[in-house]
């Protein structure tokens, strides 16, 4: 069993067991009893998880992220957890902070160790209680980075189980990884483009590359989406203003043709619509006598006068 407290970076080391078991935060207590707890030779002792921490929190916030973790461990199982974070090597990546957390394989209260935690050893339940762990170390993680206020996030699943057509890169090894940091550093000082020198470099070089050119594409069509998307909306907009254009107008010629009509039936005087018929003065029927009598005289005056025979 390695003890990670003992290599060089290490910035926390701390142990997490169940209540009552305090006697496990003596951490040669505990590994010794771990080992003397196994009869078989061939007996494992301890689980070990590794786990890959953000460059963007700082040291307390990885700290407490550990902690959730080994916390959940221990909860979930009943185990003593020992937890090592270690800071990037000096000749690596600057980035790679890590933990290094082992737990014992059996219970612990204040006794002692007690029975095997067989769930993480049968076939059966295995893969489920790995596949918890790593969802929940995620949802761990997401929470911290909100917590630091940054936008990334990060997923246990692949990314075929995520449905995100990337080609995954193929793990370097450490041979490989001391192999490419030592070209690299050749490289620059030779005044050359680092470029990958191995091939599992080369070839997630050009997976790196294949990636940048899908993204660029991706990024090309969201644009003209996008840009498509802006001319339907102006499009509508303009349609709609030139309804709404159209429809005051209408209202604006509407209105103005009742009003010339309400004036000019104002100023024309009410016409009688009744038939009209012609008036007669009434008849003089004294007045009429008197015009024929003066008639019947005019006439005698004309004749002269009346001649008479005397018998």
């Amino acid at each position: 069993m390695h003890d990670y407290t003992r290599r060089g970076g290490v910035e926390d080391t701390f142990i997490v067991a169940p209540e009552g078991a305090e006697w496990a935060q003596d951490r040669s207590a505990l590994w010794n009893a771990a080992e003397a707890a196994e009869k078989r030779k061939d007996a494992k002792v301890a689980r070990e998880y590794e786990l890959a921490l953000p460059a963007e929190l700082d040291a307390g916030q990885r700290r407490d992220l550990v902690r959730a973790f080994a916390e959940d461990i221990r909860d979930r199982y009943g185990v003593a957890v020992d937890a090592a974070i270690h800071a990037p090597h000096d000749y690596g990546d600057d980035r790679n902070h890590h933990a290094h957390v082992m737990t014992t394989t059996r219970m612990v209260d204040a006794q002692g160790l007690g029975a095997k935690t067989r769930q993480l050893d049968v076939r059966s339940s295995a893969s489920i209680e790995v596949e918890e762990i790593r969802a929940s170390w995620a949802a761990q993680v997401n929470d911290a980075l909100e917590l630091a206020q940054v936008a990334e996030r990060v997923d246990h699943r692949s990314y075929a189980r995520q449905g995100v057509e990337m080609e995954p890169t193929v793990k370097m090894g450490h041979a490989s990884a001391a192999i490419e940091r030592r070209a690299e550093r050749e490289q620059i000082a030779a005044g050359e483009e680092p470029h990958a020198v191995t091939p599992r470099g080369q070839m997630n070089e050009a997976i790196e590359e294949k990636r940048g050119l899908g993204v660029y594409l991706e990024r090309g069509r969201e644009w003209l989406q996008e840009m498509g998307q802006r001319v339907r909306d102006q499009a509508e907009l303009a349609a709609h203003g030139m309804a709404s254009l159209v429809q005051g107008a209408a209202r604006t010629m509407r209105a103005g043709l009742q009003t010339s009509a309400g004036d000019g039936f104002d100023a024309l005087p009410a016409l009688d619509q009744s038939p009209r018929r012609e008036q007669t003065p009434a008849l003089d029927h004294g007045q009429d006598e008197r015009d024929r009598q003066r008639q019947r005289q005019r006439g005698h005056d004309r004749d002269g006068p009346a001649i008479g025979f005397g018998r």
